[in-house]
């Protein structure tokens, strides 16, 4: 077991093989490779790949960013220079594959018009894909947030690229300030995703 558990990457391998232990146990079941097989695929890789996003977030938001004054400026180069730059590598594409899944996700049930229009292309008359599309209107100005400022800031902040000590302090609250507008809009997003599974 400590082999499995003292290696991330065989954590995770085995993490799979056992979820795909799973998947022969579905299919012993008479379960098939059909469009619900792999619309729930895309789900679980959307949710994956959401948890690691807004995880992430709300490390950042919850952990991080609170706890750095309380750090010791000798210690501080250790969270700027290695945690910071993975933790935001895993973060950014977090949030693409969450977007790209999702948006598949919605095109290959048949709902990706109607979500993104807020219901308009069907005259309002599916309260499940105005609650989605919500939901999904959230995570976009989330994903360009993290994409388009929140990680050009951090580039900045974190001496990725060059930029004077004004430039350095401007960006890092700038991306501060997104990151807490995105961990803000993750509590709705969350609960339209949700809301829309299981309210309608």
């Amino acid at each position: 077991m400590a082999l499995i558990l003292t290696s991330l990457r065989n954590t995770v391998l085995a993490g799979f093989v056992l979820a795909i232990i799973m998947v022969i146990i579905y299919t012993a079941q008479g379960g098939g490779f059909d469009h619900a097989w792999s619309a729930f695929l895309m789900r679980y890789l959307h949710v994956l790949a959401g948890i690691m996003w807004i995880g992430i977030l709300w490390y950042f938001n919850f952990v991080q960013i609170p706890n750095m004054p309380n750090i010791p400026d000798e210690q501080k180069p250790a969270i700027s220079k290695v945690i910071a730059p993975a933790a935001l590598w895993w973060f950014r594409w977090g949030a693409m594959i969450t977007i790209l899944s999702g948006l598949l996700l919605a095109w290959m049930n048949g709902y990706l018009v109607p979500a993104l229009s807020l219901g308009i292309s069907e005259g309002f008359a599916v309260p499940k894909h105005i609650v989605i599309g919500i939901g999904m209107w959230l995570g976009l100005i989330m994903w360009f947030n993290v994409w388009f400022i929140i990680w050009p800031n951090q580039k900045r902040a974190l001496g990725i690229v060059e930029a004077e000590a004004d430039a350095k302090a401007a960006s890092a609250r700038r991306a501060m300030l997104f990151s807490r507008t995105n961990t803000m809009l993750s509590i709705p997003m969350l609960f339209a995703m949700v809301g829309a599974q299981n309210l309608y």
